[in-house]
């Protein structure tokens, strides 16, 4: 055994018809004798002690789990009892199938030191194709966008759908358009504080300066306008104040 530099280098098989050399051997928890590597489990030596430690353990070849052998039982029984409470034949697809490159003809199995996740398209991918121009990447998904002339359609819509509505809830009130009522009042651009007279002046604005702005803030908020002076307002119950106060008008129908 060993050699004159290392005597004690290496061990033999403890089993009689065996007796081979080997320098990393394993010691058996129960009977602590040396095995080689052929015979280090309890079954291959026949170990005397083992008792309930050895553990036997067969894959089931309909779902590719681990089915243990209990000892001192008919291995039918175990068998049986694990086809009747937990096989489950769905699973062997996840076991046994591997997950592969998405190229086409690319039949690399994906693991986890050769997997890499495309920054643009979020696909993972063999390290051959990690690049776009290799997968045929089509890109980042490009957001929704909402252009400056529907969102000045909308307005202009909600403008004079709320004018006519008024117009007849007011019909016969004999409201007279006070010219000098919407002097001084200006209507401001929620995205430059741009001034305007009126509101028709303000989308004219929108449409023109501000048509690349595809994510406005404006889009969320609606304009009540009055019906007499054109003057617009983002609350209905400062419109009716402010006909009842500058054109000596009422807030019922």
């Amino acid at each position: 055994m060993g050699t004159p530099e290392f005597p004690d280098l290496g061990r033999h098989c403890s089993v009689q018809h065996c007796k081979q050399i080997d320098f990393l051997p394993f010691t058996c928890d129960r009977c602590d004798l040396l095995y080689c590597l052929e015979h280090r489990s309890y079954i291959k030596h026949q170990c005397s002690k083992a008792g309930n430690n050895d553990v036997t353990v067969v894959i089931c070849p309909l779902c590719a789990k681990g089915v243990r052998l209990i000892p001192n039982e008919d291995p039918n029984i175990s068998w049986e009892n694990h086809v009747n409470t937990e096989c489950d034949p769905s699973n062997y697809d996840k076991v046994t199938k591997k997950k592969k490159c998405p190229v086409r003809r690319c039949k690399e199995v994906l693991t986890f030191s050769n997997t890499i996740k495309c920054k643009d398209c979020s696909v993972d991918h063999c390290l051959k194709h990690r690049f776009g121009l290799d997968h045929d990447c089509p890109g980042p998904k490009k957001p929704a966008t909402t252009s400056s002339s529907f969102w000045a359609t909308s307005l202009l819509n909600v403008a004079s759908s709320f004018r006519e509505n008024r117009q007849v809830a007011r019909d016969g009130a004999g409201l007279r358009r006070s010219s000098s009522g919407s002097a001084g009042q200006m209507e401001e651009c929620p995205q430059c504080r741009v001034k305007f007279s009126s509101v028709t002046a303000l989308v004219e604005h929108v449409k023109k300066v501000h048509e690349r702005n595809s994510q406005s803030r404006v889009l969320k908020m609606s304009i009540d306008v009055c019906p007499k002076c054109g003057r617009g307002f983002r609350d209905p119950v400062s419109l009716v104040e402010h006909v009842e106060k500058d054109h000596g008008g009422t807030s019922k129908a």
